[in-house]
């Protein structure tokens, strides 16, 4: 283990958030870990993990243990006849899907952004885009962690079905993953075709779209107010274009390439999901607003991603085909303002959040969205009966006041 036992500012990607733990861990194995858990727990501390950095909530907030899993970083084991692979909990998706190139593999679907570890990436219900495809958690199907007893164990979807239900998306309440266990693909290639069109003409096909496409978004840009359409299909799919779009962008590739997108310019976010039957209704509040009230500060455009449902009791899309919708705001310019007018339209449509950007939502109101949210906390409680893993993050989305 690494600790370096003196205070350390630690500052998330977009530069929002800003802490300084009593130590940062850099552990090299599982027992490095027991060792950190056992720790906590005599001392009544607070452990937290942090990946990449990329969340813009506080979920790895601590003033005492926090961890890196940067040596946590080996492909553990590939199948390629049950199609399945065992990654380090601290490989980014990034890394994950070059590895399994290698073996002729690949993730079935990633989010917009692959920079994030993999273990950060389910535990917050991170997501991509289609209509048919789940979020990331999705592809989950075993995992193996250090729980709140310091206790090392696996569990796998055949044998813990309502545990994994709970673990998929758990915000990291649960335990240190240092293995997850994937369902993967044979590696395929994707085209990839960016439009240009009028809000109107992509809100009357929007049925069409999402039904048609493979993975299918729109961004909307408040100071034009038009959109840009973003589909991916197979390649030899070729007849899948829009007929009313300009495409300004097209190309091919492997899945690993052409899914995720590179991003320079560093952003703050908030994101809700709402039921499918909602969204549009929820996207044109959210757009009457803006051009009223916002049009003049808001710095960059508004994403609007379908997801299928899924049975993950803390997913965005538990029990119901959802449309994720994010507000971005750049890095530089102030959020809070903008940020908390919107988010009383998604609260007002039955939205949940992203549990990995802003929100203001606390356990009271968390529970009215949530179907499952009593199974989720007997089954949090008895993974940390000690509470070693919950920051005030956490006591604030999970302890009803």
């Amino acid at each position: 283990m690494q600790s370096n036992g003196i205070q350390n500012e630690w500052i998330n990607w977009s530069g929002s958030i800003r802490f300084n733990p009593k130590t940062i861990e850099m552990p090299h194995d599982e027992n490095d870990l027991k060792q950190l858990v056992s720790k906590a727990i005599a001392e009544n501390i607070n452990i937290r993990t942090v990946g990449s950095s990329h969340s813009c909530s506080r979920i790895f907030e601590t003033k005492d243990i926090l961890i890196s899993m940067e040596r946590f970083k080996s492909i553990v084991a590939v199948d390629g006849a049950n199609l399945k692979a065992t990654v380090g909990a601290g490989m980014t998706v990034e890394e994950i899907g070059e590895e399994l190139f290698e073996h002729g593999l690949g993730l079935e679907n990633t989010g917009h952004i692959n920079k994030q570890t993999i273990a950060g990436a389910i535990s917050t219900g991170t997501h991509g885009a289609g209509k048919n495809l789940p979020n990331m958690s999705g592809q989950v199907v075993g995992l193996k962690m250090i729980t709140g007893t310091g206790e090392q164990q696996e569990f796998n979807i055949e044998s813990h079905a309502e545990i994994m239900q709970a673990l998929k998306v758990s915000l990291g309440s649960m335990g240190l993953i240092t293995e997850v266990q994937l369902r993967v693909l044979p590696a395929f290639k994707l085209r990839r075709i960016q439009y240009c069109a009028s809000l109107s003409d992509c809100l009357n096909h929007l049925d069409e779209m999402m039904n048609t496409h493979r993975n299918f978004c729109f961004y909307w840009y408040p100071r034009r107010d038009d959109v840009s359409l973003r589909t991916w299909n197979f390649e030899d799919d070729v007849k899948k274009v829009i007929p009313f779009g300009k495409i300004y962008k097209e190309y091919s590739g492997w899945g690993k390439d052409v899914l995720p997108t590179h991003h320079e310019l560093k952003y703050n976010e908030l994101e809700y999901s709402v039921d499918a039957s909602a969204a549009v209704s929820c996207f044109q509040e959210i757009r009457k607003r803006v051009l009223a009230k916002h049009r003049k500060i808001v710095g960059w455009r508004i994403l609007f991603r379908p997801i299928a449902k899924d049975d993950v009791f803390l997913s965005n899309s538990y029990g119901r085909n959802t449309v994720a919708i994010t507000i971005h705001q750049n890095a530089s310019l102030p959020y809070k303002e903008y940020f908390e007018d919107i988010e009383s339209v998604f609260k007002a449509h039955g939205g949940r959040p992203h549990w990995g950007k802003k929100h203001s939502m606390n356990a009271s109101e968390l529970k009215k969205v949530y179907p499952m949210w009593n199974q989720f906390q007997k089954i949090r409680q008895e993974m940390d009966p000690h509470g070693i893993f919950l920051n005030a993050y956490l006591k604030r989305v999970f302890i009803e006041e």
